[in-house]
């Protein structure tokens, strides 16, 4: 069952974010991961809450794939850069069985 990861970001520093662009997909793909959205801003239909910058939508094969991706993140060092150059939410939402 397919894995998502939704991930509504506003940039705050953009060399440093720049740094982690330049990292990320290569970790991604390593964990079986792919772009469905990268980037795009968001167009309001229905909330009550305004819509975040941009919004990127990431797929896994799997959950263990997303805890592998997420737990090298953190130890290569990108969490931190994602930390100091973003505001962001990330929200995993589990696939439904075809």
């Amino acid at each position: 069952m397919s894995v998502y990861l939704q991930i509504d970001i506003e940039i705050v520093d953009m060399p440093t974010f720049q740094t982690y662009i330049a990292r990320i997909p290569e970790l991604i793909g390593r964990h079986g991961g792919r772009y469905l959205v990268n980037g795009v801003t968001p167009i309001v239909v229905e909330s009550q809450d305004t819509a975040p910058p941009r919004s990127v939508l990431l797929e896994f094969p799997s959950r263990a794939n997303v805890d592998a991706f997420l737990a090298e993140r953190h130890a290569s060092g990108l969490l931190d850069t994602w930390t100091a150059s973003t505001r962001a939410r990330i929200l995993l939402l589990e696939g439904i069985e075809p």
